[in-house]
């Protein structure tokens, strides 16, 4: 069985993750494989460089995140060619991920900030969203990520509203109280998922 879990960004989602791998769940996470597919050497970072320029690469030619993130964030077409050239790749990777995983774990979870927009969805038989209030996810995100409130707000701009996140979810985890009561929630939907695929 393959659980996806989701939540919009600054909800907690690594955190959550990290508290089903204590329990022994094997997780992969869609960001790193994302950041996994453009690395030095990988076609997609090659084919980046050759739309965006040199611009967009650190001096060691790693790809400069925030670099693409502004031009992509004010263009969506230029989005939509980044997704076109990035998705098909972290997907198949995800894939690879998960069969290893599906050897050593009851069930494994896959982590994805953009699980229904990307569809990969798709790809699970169950959903988990982690869901805070929207004054939190931004509160976390600047506290966190050292951007500006405007960038924030594009990002939320790209993900699903919350309403529309919670409609799709199987099941839903409030991250907003303090990490005994998250524990709390995770352990029961683990016994769960563990009753129900032995």
């Amino acid at each position: 069985m393959i659980v996806g879990l989701t939540g919009g960004i600054g909800s907690g989602k690594s955190t959550v993750a990290r508290a089903f791998g204590a329990l022994g769940i094997g997780w992969v996470d869609a960001d790193d494989v994302a950041r996994e597919v453009v690395m030095p050497g990988e076609p997609a970072l090659a084919s980046i460089a050759e739309r965006f320029g040199n611009n967009v690469l650190q001096a060691d030619g790693t790809l400069n995140r925030a670099a693409l993130r502004s031009i992509v964030f004010e263009a969506p077409a230029e989005r939509q060619w980044l997704e076109s050239v990035t998705h098909p790749r972290v997907r198949e990777r995800i894939l690879v991920h998960l069969e290893h995983l599906q050897h050593h774990s009851p069930y494994v979870l896959l982590v994805s900030p953009l699980l229904f927009e990307s569809g990969q969805d798709r790809l699970v038989n169950r959903t988990i969203v982690v869901d805070v209030p929207v004054d939190i996810q931004l509160s976390r995100t600047l506290e966190r990520d050292g951007v500006s409130e405007a960038q924030v707000h594009a990002i939320l701009a790209a993900q699903l509203p919350r309403e529309a996140r919670l409609a799709k979810a199987d099941d839903v985890i409030d991250n907003s109280g303090d990490h005994a009561s998250m524990m709390q929630q995770v352990k029961q939907l683990d016994q769960r998922y563990r009753n129900e695929h032995q």
